[in-house]
């Protein structure tokens, strides 16, 4: 890829080992939350902010700014993570996540927290309101992209396909979708639950652009982002491969960890893992 040399790569690399440092952090200082789906969708956030998307953590609402929304809501820390990495407020304010009053509610609050840009939990509801930015952009003549990432579990809401007819019926070139594909939801395996049979021809019966990818691998996910962003006349969707739990060995394809936090144990192991995994990218570098 010719934009991103390896030494960009192997930083965006270290800043997600970092995020999920925090993820793990949070979530057992907190004693509940949702490591799992957390953990799998950190590459693309890390991604889209410390090398895609135009924004600006000195003015959240600049209306020219590309805008992310997290419709995996459960998925907050991840988010939250990235936002204080990139400076939308202290890294100090993570250490607590779920306390009463605090600006990182469990689920994304937009009115508690710089950088949201959307309440989300409710599954189902996030791309209809990330269709409702795109077409408010269409119709503002601004040149901002709207992101969105969803749950492969969360696809089973009727509310998704609603939005993703409307999409691609208004033509919506600046919003691209993502799904953290990574086959578990909170009552088990996606196929066993409610199959989603091809993602990609599901997405692309609906009108859609649809790219599919390594969700862990940093450049595939940029040269995606970069395809994403020239496609025209339709939305696009990135499907992410991934794995949940990423990066927490005992945690990887385990659907115990969708909504549970580590004890002190786990948390120690989990820490000791990605520790090692932070010298071992930081040496090669």
């Amino acid at each position: 890829m010719e934009r991103y040399d390896e030494r960009a790569i192997n930083k965006l690399e270290v800043t997600a080992v970092k995020i999920r440092k925090h993820i793990i952090e949070m979530l057992y200082k907190a004693g509940s939350g949702h490591p799992g789906g957390s953990l799998s969708a950190v590459d693309a956030i890390v991604a889209l902010y410390f090398a895609h998307m135009t924004h600006n953590p000195k003015k959240p609402s600049d209306p020219n700014r590309d805008r992310f929304i997290l419709s995996k809501g459960h998925a907050a820390p991840a988010l939250y993570s990235v936002l204080a990495e990139s400076g939308y407020f202290s890294v100090n304010e993570l250490k607590n996540l779920r306390e009463i009053n605090c600006m990182l509610q469990g689920h994304p609050a937009r009115l508690y927290t710089p950088g949201i840009e959307a309440s989300t939990g409710s599954l189902g509801h996030g791309l209809s309101f990330a269709n409702g930015v795109a077409l408010a952009g269409k119709l503002d003549e601004k040149k901002y992209n709207v992101y969105v990432m969803l749950g492969d579990g969360e696809t089973d809401e009727g509310q998704i396909w609603e939005a993703a007819s409307s999409a691609s019926n208004y033509k919506l070139d600046n919003l691209t979708a993502f799904i953290d594909r990574n086959f578990l939801q909170i009552d088990g395996n996606t196929e066993e639950v409610m199959r989603l049979e091809s993602v990609r021809d599901r997405w692309e019966s609906f009108g859609w652009h649809v790219i599919e990818i390594d969700g862990h691998d940093m450049e595939q996910i940029l040269e995606a982002l970069h395809e994403a962003d020239n496609h025209k006349k339709t939305p696009s969707l990135i499907i992410l491969n991934t794995v949940k739990g990423k990066g927490v060995s005992f945690m990887e394809n385990n659907v115990d960890f969708h909504g549970v936090p580590p004890n002190e144990m786990e948390y120690n192991l989990a820490m000791g893992e990605l520790d090692a995994l932070q010298k071992k990218l930081e040496a090669s570098n």
